[in-house]
């Protein structure tokens, strides 16, 4: 099992966990009451600093319910934390954009993270013929 140092930044949300047997992605909370305007951008601070192991990024992106409830988006539609992002000054944080006029109340659940190991080292080998045969092109499964 891997461990995660982990420095909270606001008493008033709640501690990081997973949500029992639905999901092995752990929920990230507004730290701050958030009050933004149709077409505003805004870091919204999730409260927590954390040390990952080494070796190790975390993937944040919004949770499925994100926009019908808040009606923001993730300006970078994911985010990437590295294992060097590690001091008590490195607050994790989410750019939103907000489509419609909200609020997002502390404590308010806005999106999810899980770690991943770093890509392997990869070589690229460079060829005139992949020997393959064609699917159809991009976006050619179809819609249903």
């Amino acid at each position: 099992m891997e461990k995660i140092k982990i420095k909270y930044l606001s008493k008033e949300i709640e501690k990081l966990r997973y949500i029992d047997g639905k999901s092995d992605w752990i929920d990230l909370r507004a730290a701050e009451e958030v009050v933004m305007k149709k077409g505003e951008f805004k870091l919204i601070s999730l409260g927590v600093a954390m040390e990952l192991p080494k070796g190790y990024e975390a993937h944040i992106v919004p949770r499925s319910s994100t926009f019908k409830n808040f009606g923001i988006i993730q300006t970078n539609h994911c985010g990437i934390i590295d294992e060097s992002y590690c001091s008590n000054e490195d607050v994790w944080m989410f750019p939103a954009l907000a489509i419609r006029d909200t609020i997002i109340h502390v404590n308010d659940r806005i999106c999810q993270f899980r770690i991943m190991k770093h890509q392997p080292v990869i070589e690229f080998e460079e060829t005139n013929d992949l020997g393959n045969k064609s699917r159809g092109g991009f976006g050619s499964t179809g819609v249903k």
